[in-house]
């Protein structure tokens, strides 16, 4: 039975969870709060894109990437 709280099937894919990808990328690097909330969840959708919404999902990954993009260009 799938574990679809602890352990979605669409954040676990190759044998490496989307969140402990996302920590390691994280570790060490000098980003904002809101620079790495964005940052961090454009990662989560184009992680699960195959596995779970398809296009929908890379249009919320293109999305918060383009948020990403202005809030470094303004600040």
């Amino acid at each position: 039975m799938e574990d679809l709280v602890n352990h979605p099937p669409h954040y676990n894919s190759s044998g490496i969870e989307c969140i402990d990808a996302m920590k390691a990328m994280a570790e060490g690097a000098e980003v904002k709060p809101h620079a790495s909330y964005c940052w961090q969840n454009a990662f989560k959708y184009l992680w699960r894109w195959p596995y779970k919404n398809g296009l929908e999902d890379l249009k919320k990954c293109r999305w918060y990437l383009e948020k990403l993009i202005d809030e470094l260009e303004n600040n």
